[in-house]
């Protein structure tokens, strides 16, 4: 049995982690730890679990054999190495931490003390991802040449719990980076899932196009971005992150193949449509990714998997060790943007 604290008791932590550890029949909640006291309480109520006054605590209970770390970017690394350290199993939040040194050192950690790291990298086990990687891994449509991968939402202030353009997501002290790696983080982790191979270099924009924190000011991080990839097999493509789609949210990819294409979540009836060379189509309806103007948010399976890598000991497709690689990535993409220039890697 997986007893569980929690670190963090936003949005993320109460939709997602919390909720998803309920309905798994070999987890449960064993506390919640928040900077804000109330908060936790408020949460610890709705989960039927207690509150710990320090992290310390909470990692102290022997009583608790999983973490999860939902707090502000720029606590993921220490909160995880400590976690670890105290012999616990961690599953984090992405972006797995603010420097590569720190991700390099989490994954480390987890290894010097024999527990289990995953990142909550949710969109490699969405089922039209799954089935496109069956898809691209059986040869059924060859190599990827090119792709195109876009996701965008109304911005974070939108999400967060406190619905504020005040919210953590736009400091820089806290968040470290804006929409590239809050959302690219995704979708480039997914294109190498996908694409296979390794991305050899990167090529990147990012701006701050509209958003402003309450007293007018431009936010400190990007709410734009558009990256280019090369990969070692030869695909390219580019992935595009806004927080500034006000109309509707946007999570769709388009793998351009040998073979055919696929669409991925750019119907809104079909989350996987291919079309072959010959002119075939598969439309499949398999299923729906969630968004973050869903007021109840259904299982996206992470919670299963973490609860399945401990109990089974066994390689996850969302371990830290592989997500790290994602990561070298985004630290690429911020090199560029600030040297405006392509980086090799």
């Amino acid at each position: 049995m997986i007893r569980a604290g929690i670190i963090g008791c936003g949005s993320i932590a109460r939709q997602r982690h919390a909720h998803e550890y309920q309905l798994n029949p070999n987890a449960e909640i064993a506390g919640v730890y928040d900077l804000n006291p109330d908060r936790a309480g408020e949460m610890a109520g709705l989960f039927g679990c207690r509150v710990y006054a320090t992290p310390e605590e909470l990692f102290a209970d022997p009583g608790v054999n999983a973490v999860s770390i939902c707090a502000a970017n720029a606590f993921h690394a220490k909160l995880t190495i400590d976690a670890l350290n105290a012999g616990k199993h961690v599953l984090c939040e992405k972006p797995m931490a603010t420097t590569l040194a720190d991700c390099e050192a989490m994954v480390a950690a987890a290894k010097a003390n024999g527990r289990r790291l995953l990142i909550d990298q949710n969109q490699r086990i969405a089922p039209a991802h799954r089935r496109a990687k069956q898809l691209l891994d059986s040869g059924a449509l060859g190599r990827v040449i090119t792709f195109r991968s876009v996701f965008g939402h109304k911005g974070p202030e939108m999400w967060s719990i406190d619905k504020s353009a005040n919210t953590w997501f736009f400091k820089k002290n806290a968040a470290a980076f804006g929409s590239m790696a809050d959302l690219g983080i995704h979708k480039i982790d997914l294109m190498r899932y996908l694409v296979g191979g390794r991305i050899v270099s990167v090529y990147s924009d990012m701006a701050v196009l509209d958003k402003k924190f309450s007293d007018g000011t431009p936010i400190e991080v990007d709410d734009n971005s558009v990256e280019v990839f090369r990969f070692d097999n030869g695909a390219m493509g580019t992935v595009t992150t806004s927080w500034t789609h006000y109309g509707e949210e946007c999570n769709s990819s388009v793998l351009y193949c040998e073979k055919g294409i696929l669409k991925l979540y750019d119907d809104p009836d079909y989350s996987l449509k291919i079309v072959y060379a010959d002119g075939r189509h598969e439309d499949l309806a398999l299923d729906r990714l969630q968004t973050n103007d869903d007021a109840q948010q259904a299982s996206s399976g992470v919670i299963d998997l973490f609860v399945d890598a401990v109990e089974r000991d066994v390689p996850s497709v969302l371990d830290a060790e592989d997500v790290l690689e994602s990561m070298r990535v985004v630290f690429a993409c911020l090199r560029s943007a600030e040297e405006g220039k392509k980086i090799l890697l």
